[in-house]
């Protein structure tokens, strides 16, 4: 039913070196690149030379490790790097950065996974997300996409404590002519319940929940959100849905580096991740916290965005995105 999204999750493979991207996705890769350009800069930069020699190598481990790679996954990176610059005898700093794209795409390789839809109906989809990181804007393009796909979408507004989120949700909610269920200042739990409750009866494909944004250390409002998971798992069991919800999204702005890392770590422990929505992407020097997630917390990213427009929210894909971090 959904070109994009995938009823079964096979194991990720790189993809085909002599694939062309189609136009469209040209465009988006045109798109990333310009977004992750400070980035790029600042790790390419140390390529420039004539040679490869122990100075190249510390100097990319710094290029690295201020990009927000992380300490485990450039220590990971640079061993990996010199035993292929060994084994393939590699002789100049652009091969020596062939290799680094080839090392990044296999590190990322399991963040890249498709999002599964039709396996129940509908699929029940909770959205988590400190204030600011672009949770309910990404819910937006996320039922963009949904409903140009041909699937029927619910939203269910229950960040209730911010009035300006209802708002929000419900402009999203007719610019994607979809429907909403929403209650002013009631229980996000209730009005989860009741939009779980109201998507199977309805026949809709999809249930989008927009939860409230918190920080991971407003540990009584994480709280909230494990009972808010527990009801909509009895919402679901209510309308004979076996597993609900089946997924549990985080959205995280990708400027905040390591922050980033630490939000994941939090928000999965709590509520058991499946997937994340990486926003804020055009204009990061931090772009390489995706590699510190990939070897510490290798939760799948679904989608990631670098702008504000229905479109600018793409599939994640390792190799585009090593390029894009280093080219």
């Amino acid at each position: 039913m959904f070109s994009f999204f995938k009823k079964n999750l096979p194991a990720a493979a790189p993809p085909s070196a002599a694939a062309a991207p189609i136009p469209s996705r040209q465009s988006w890769l045109t798109r990333l690149k310009a977004g992750l350009g400070k980035t790029a800069a600042g790790i390419s930069s140390v390529f420039g030379g004539a040679r490869i020699d122990e100075t190249l190598f510390e100097d990319l481990e710094g290029a690295l490790l201020m990009a927000d790679a992380g300490v485990a996954a450039t220590e990971t990176l640079i061993a990996d790097l010199r035993r292929a610059a060994k084994a393939t005898k590699a002789e100049t700093p652009a091969q020596l950065k062939s290799l680094l794209i080839d090392g990044l795409t296999q590190l990322l390789l399991p963040l890249e996974k498709p999002l599964a839809l039709g396996a129940q109906s509908p699929t029940v989809i909770m959205v988590a997300g400190v204030n600011g990181a672009g949770k309910t804007t990404s819910i937006g393009k996320l039922t963009h996409r949904l409903a140009d796909e041909g699937a029927t979408v619910l939203l269910a507004a229950a960040d209730t404590f911010r009035a300006a989120a209802r708002e929000q949700l419900t402009v999203w909610a007719e610019r994607n002519t979809v429907e909403i269920v929403s209650q002013e200042g009631g229980d996000p739990a209730a009005v989860s319940y009741d939009a779980v409750c109201a998507g199977k009866a309805r026949k809709k494909d999809v249930v989008l929940i927009d939860t409230a944004g918190r920080l991971p250390t407003q540990l009584h409002l994480m709280e909230e959100l494990k009972k808010m998971k527990r009801v909509v798992q009895k919402a679901g069991e209510a309308s004979g849905l076996a597993h609900c919800p089946q997924e549990v999204l985080l959205v995280i702005d990708g400027n905040t580096g390591q922050n980033a890392l630490a939000q994941v770590r939090a928000f999965d422990d709590a509520l058991g991740l499946t997937g994340l929505i990486i926003t804020k992407l055009d204009g990061t020097a931090k772009g390489g916290v995706l590699a510190a997630i990939a070897r510490e917390r290798p939760v799948p990213v679904y989608f990631i965005g670098v702008g504000e427009t229905l479109e600018e929210l793409e599939t994640f894909n390792a190799r585009e995105f090593a390029q894009a971090l280093l080219e």
